[in-house]
C-alpha cells in the first residue's frame, strides 16, 4: 500500500477534473480526495497498490478532455486508513 501526493497546474479546473479523478480512482479501487486549490492548481492524495497508483498518475496526467496539463508533481506519504475516494472542500 502506498500513497501519493499530486499536483497538477495547467487548465484543470473548470473541466470536470475533479469527478475526472475520482471515477479514475474508484475505477482502480483507491482511496483520497481531490480539491480545487486557490491558486488554480489541482491536488490530490491517492492510495492504493503500486501498480494502480501508477495507472491513476498516468490517467491524471492526461486529465479529461478540455483539460491542459501543464504541471504533474508528486509526493510519496505515509498511508492513512481511508475507506474512499472523493471530493474535498477547500
Amino acid at each position: 500500500m502506498e500513497r501519493l501526493y499530486i499536483r497538477i497546474g495547467g487548465c484543470v479546473q473548470g473541466v470536470g477534473y475533479r469527478y475526472y479523478a475520482v471515477y479514475s480512482a474508484r475505477r482502480l479501487g483507491l482511496t483520497g480526495w481531490v480539491r480545487n486549490r486557490e491558486d488554480g492548481d489541482l491536488e490530490l492524495e491517492a492510495q492504493g497498490a503500486p501498480d494502480d497508483l501508477e495507472a491513476f498518475c498516468e490517467a491524471m496526467r492526461r486529465g479529461p478532455h478540455y483539460a491542459q496539463v501543464q504541471r504533474f508533481e508528486t509526493q510519496p506519504l505515509a498511508p492513512v486508513k481511508e475507506n474512499n475516494f472523493s471530493v474535498a472542500d477547500w
